[in-house]
């Protein structure tokens, strides 16, 4: 249509500053005579497009005209800016704008846009690494991304394990890890981290946040996460694993790898690894036999043999 294409090439030149007819006409698929009328039309409607003449030569927009025809509105603009997961653009129920944004010119998204990107990165962190995905659900994360972005104080309901609490907490923004949600906020004990699914009811209140300075969401996601795991319990273990178990293990949430190397039989590696637990190691174990044998130590080998056995015999009942 060509409102469209006039609205398109008033975003072009409003972002790109010059562009001459034939890179018009190549980006709009039209014919350079094409181009000449729709200038002709904008110049009519009263929008101050200018021709310079010559070998660098080109249509412009007159020294300081802008328009707001973009229609990007704050949401459709953080819609942009975040990763295009549709896993996390349905939680923070952004489905709709991100359609939207998509479909227009990404031109003259806004004024100032590195005010609205250290914004965004400030209040919300995609870490994809490592864990798998959750099944979890979140009836107030739209409440906490609503108050991350006003910058409300929030009090929430959280649950962990059979105790429930009541607390207040300051968020400072939001955190998907591999479709797990948290919330990093400031407390009266300091900074914490909330799995977001374990948020029963959150109400904002009408207190501001007051944002430590030095505060960066990446960086202290990144120091949590090791903190969490440095104070995980370890056991050990030596594993005779084949190369596409592998990369399985090397998956798992609760398995750390210190070594590995070919072993004797061809295709399979002797690999030193970390568990948390017993019982984790022998779940993980089970779950990718039988790629993979215990060497070391004998309470685990003895743990997966009895499990394989236990498991048999009730397959032969069955």
């Amino acid at each position: 249509m060509r409102a469209d294409r006039l609205l398109s090439i008033l975003l072009l030149l409003q972002s790109r500053g010059k562009l001459s007819s034939s890179e018009l006409a190549q980006r709009l698929e039209v014919s350079e005579r094409t181009i000449f009328r729709d200038m002709e039309a904008l110049g009519t409607a009263g929008i101050p497009v200018l021709a310079e003449r010559g070998r660098e030569g080109g249509w412009r927009l007159a020294e300081g005209y802008r328009t707001s025809l973009t229609g990007m509105n704050p949401g459709e603009i953080a819609a942009l800016l975040l990763p295009a997961d549709p896993a996390i653009l349905q939680a923070l129920d952004m489905e709709e704008e991100f359609s939207s944004a998509t479909r227009k010119l990404q031109a003259a998204v806004m004024r100032q846009p590195s005010t609205l990107t250290g914004f965004l990165s400030e209040r919300v962190y995609i870490d994809g690494a490592g864990w798998h995905p959750s099944g979890e659900v979140y009836p107030c994360l739209t409440i906490l991304q609503q108050a991350v972005w006003e910058e409300r104080q929030v009090l929430i309901t959280y649950v962990r394990g059979e105790d429930t609490a009541e607390r207040t907490i300051s968020p400072l923004g939001l955190v998907a890890k591999r479709g797990v949600w948290y919330v990093a906020a400031d407390t009266a004990g300091g900074l914490r981290t909330y799995r977001v699914s374990r948020i029963t009811r959150a109400e904002i209140t009408g207190e501001p946040v007051v944002r430590p300075a030095d505060f960066n969401l990446a960086e202290y996601w990144e120091a949590s996460t090791a903190a969490f795991k440095s104070a995980l319990p370890r056991y050990p273990a030596s594993l005779l694993v084949t190369a596409d178990t592998m990369k399985e293990l090397e998956r798992e949430r609760y398995v750390r790898i210190l070594h590995q190397e070919p072993a004797a039989d061809p295709g399979w590696i002797k690999a030193e690894a970390e568990f948390h637990t017993l019982e984790s190691a022998c779940k993980i174990i089970l779950s990718l036999s039988p790629g993979i044998r215990v060497t070391a130590p004998e309470e685990l080998t003895s743990a997966v043999t009895s499990a394989l056995r236990r498991a048999s015999a009730l397959y032969e009942f069955l």
